[in-house]
């Protein structure tokens, strides 16, 4: 493992069936000052890849062969199972909810789920990168709303706006940033962060990072 918490290089897995796109995420990487110490192109060489390298984080493409459907989230969910502390950060231009759920419930964390447009957008991507690593979680707007409109009652508690400040911590902002997306104080913002802990039984005292089990809640 590299130093996912001290802003040093990551070590990475890609996979992705186009090498175009694999090429383009080294190069992305590289510049950011990141290792890519393996690629894949489909579910099993991915699990293999992680298996043996042990990275930081692995870059998962959702359809790979053979069927293209979902291969690269049933091969992630596998990683998962074999090395729970494994880091992944999910890439893809749609969203599978089939396999998502259990890949973002199945640990505490570092996991994210983000649609390939969001590579467009350089520093939120790294930043996206350097949270999973540190086992964070990031979940892509779209992702948050599919998600929740499946899984909403472990929110029924929840008003609107503690239900708005839960997606944006879902997406891995900060107090700050979730205040400035919605227009109030950091104080509300920590206001409103506390109830939701409260209302999803999430303790201080419980040994557990309570962001990551928010997040993870509306999921189980």
């Amino acid at each position: 493992m590299g130093d996912p918490t001290g802003r040093g290089g990551l070590r990475v897995v890609v996979a992705d069936d186009s090498v175009l796109l694999r090429e383009g995420l080294q190069l992305i990487l590289a510049d950011a000052g990141h290792t890519v110490v393996a690629t894949a192109g489909d579910g099993p060489g991915l699990v293999a890849a992680v298996l043996a390298h042990s990275p930081d984080l692995a870059l998962v493409d959702v359809r790979m062969p053979p069927s293209h459907t979902d291969e690269g989230l049933r091969a992630a969910v596998e990683v998962r199972r074999q090395r729970p502390d494994a880091r992944i950060l999910v890439l893809s231009q749609y969203v599978e909810v089939s396999y998502a759920d259990e890949l973002l419930a199945a640990g505490e964390g570092g996991v994210g789920y983000l649609l390939k447009d969001r590579v467009s957008e350089l520093g939120s991507f790294l930043d996206a990168l350097r949270t999973v690593a540190a086992g964070g979680t990031v979940l892509d707007p779209l992702v948050v709303g599919q998600l929740m409109r499946r899984r909403r009652d472990p929110l029924a508690a929840l008003t609107p706006r503690e239900r708005e400040v839960l997606a944006a911590m879902a997406e891995g902002l900060s107090n700050a940033a979730v205040a400035e997306r919605l227009g109030v104080s950091e104080g509300g913002v920590e206001k409103h962060t506390q109830r939701i802990f409260a209302k999803l039984d999430l303790h201080a005292d419980d040994g557990q990072h309570r962001r990551v089990k928010a997040v993870l809640a509306f999921l189980r």
